[in-house]
């Protein structure tokens, strides 16, 4: 097949077992290979999404100006989609968001945009979706709003939801996620419940991230947790929450590197901790979906550089290791 843009190559991401990294024999993790969407994520997804959906309904015409809050993959798949399209991009990022992400903003043609206040949670993304709504109240520009737009969530139903459906034959017992937005967890679930009614939903969430409503603390890897909570989650969709540290997470992601060969990001590396947590309670022959949502080149100056791993904490807070949230 030959495409007629790199927006056409969105999706239809391959999929593979963690035998290595989970060679327990009684259970099965597969996971979708996300970073090798053309934009290096699975944020490609709702980026394509809500463009293409935003110019057929009219909200969107070529000349218009995007605005978004972004930390990196979200910006950059934006800014892809954005300018295929006739559309200019504005990324407003803060002092957290990685050289490399900022170097590729850049190169895509996005206008950065950084705020240096810390907001009244002592991070950044208070300040910056304020400051993205007051760039968003000019005339011709639109914010895109990722944490409350519900073609977030619609993008992955639509896609990476039919996608393990149409690639994963049999029962699929669990599918474990990691969350910000909440618009990925959520549109996979909703999808895959459709044929997997009793499938469990389990998020992986960033110790001091407050979306399920623990306190909020300090985070160092980009693009993971949250210090808001998304105005689309429906927390009654969600099983069970699993929080991951930093120093957990960089774990994960050289253990998935070292087994299975995998250069992900930090958020994967998370997916691998909470799976950790979540193993001893699984029932015999449980399979588990999950997915791998970005590249580790992006975090070579993070998650693969032994000086900053180093400057984490040594203990974090954790809160429970496995919290109900629906009954």
């Amino acid at each position: 097949m030959i495409h007629d843009s790199v927006l056409s190559c969105v999706g239809s991401t391959p999929m593979v077992r963690l035998d290595r990294c989970f060679p327990e024999p009684d259970t099965e993790v597969i996971a979708k290979l996300e970073m090798l969407n053309p934009g290096g994520s699975m944020k490609d997804r709702p980026a394509r999404f809500i463009v293409e959906q935003g110019l057929r309904d009219g909200t969107l015409h070529p000349g218009m100006r995007l605005v978004e809050s972004t930390s990196g993959n979200l910006g950059i798949a934006l800014a892809m989609a954005a300018s295929l399209h006739g559309l200019s991009f504005t990324a407003v990022v803060d002092p957290k968001t990685s050289t490399t992400n900022l170097r590729l903003l850049a190169l895509y043609g996005a206008d950065v945009e950084m705020v240096t206040e810390l907001d009244e949670a002592g991070g950044y993304l208070h300040t910056r979706v304020r400051r993205a709504r007051e760039l968003a109240a000019a005339p011709g520009a639109v914010m895109v709003n990722q944490y409350a737009n519900d073609l977030n969530w619609r993008a992955y139903h639509e896609t990476a939801g039919q996608e393990i459906l149409q690639t994963v034959a049999g029962s699929i017992d669990y599918l474990v996620a990691a969350v910000s937005t909440t618009g990925s967890i959520l549109g996979m679930a909703r999808r895959l419940r459709q044929q997997h009614p009793n499938m469990k939903v389990v998020a992986v969430d960033a110790v001091g991230s407050v979306i399920f409503g623990a306190p909020a603390g300090p985070r160092q890897l980009p693009g993971f947790g949250a210090s808001r909570v998304p105005e689309i989650l429906n927390q009654q969709e969600i099983d069970q929450v699993l929080h991951v540290g930093d120093a957990d997470s960089v774990a994960g992601c050289h253990r998935l590197l070292e087994t299975e060969k995998i250069f992900a990001g930090g958020s994967s590396g998370a997916v691998v901790a909470g799976i950790d947590k979540l193993l001893p309670q699984l029932e015999p022959g449980a399979r588990v979906v999950t997915m791998l949502p970005d590249r580790g080149e992006r975090y070579l100056d993070l998650v693969y550089d032994d000086t900053w791993v180093a400057g984490l904490p040594d203990a974090q807070w954790e809160p429970e290791a496995v919290d109900a949230v629906a009954s």
